[in-house]
């Protein structure tokens, strides 16, 4: 799919599987943040929406003013870490450079890369969000 270029009904039809909806109270601050920190492409960027990939995988961003009629709305915490708990596993970035480039621009690495009982070197790294980006990659 050209996600520059498709319209949101052809966009909203061509969807199937999983997806993943992150809501944002500012989505030009979100995609800064991965773009920077995990490198992510940005597609259609506006101040209430954004299509992201990473490697073979697309999500979406929504600011909080496209939930009027969400009933989610009424869940979404006022005051930060909205995001508590949500992982966004990132099996293809290194760690390590990814750890250092967010703590260089001023992103909160909340733990260091390290290595894992299940075979991964993970570092977690917050968005303003509180969103948690993992970059990790197998051990060795």
């Amino acid at each position: 799919m050209d996600y520059e270029n498709a319209d949101a009904d052809s966009f909203g039809r061509s969807l199937r599987g999983i997806g993943l909806n992150l809501p944002v109270r500012d989505v030009p601050a979100e995609i800064s943040f991965l773009e920077t920190a995990f490198s992510m492409r940005r597609h259609q960027v506006s101040k209430d929406f954004a299509i992201v990939t990473y490697g073979g995988q697309m999500f979406q961003l929504h600011s909080d003013g496209t939930y009027a009629e969400n009933p989610l709305l009424t869940l979404l915490p006022e005051n930060p870490p909205r995001g508590a708990g949500v992982e966004i596993l990132l099996y293809d970035s290194d760690q390590d450079h990814t750890a250092a480039r967010a703590e260089a621009l001023g992103h909160t690495v909340l733990q260091l890369p390290a290595d894992k009982p299940h075979g991964l070197r993970e570092a977690y790294i917050l968005s303003e969000n509180g969103y948690a980006g993992v970059p990790s990659r197998p051990k060795g």
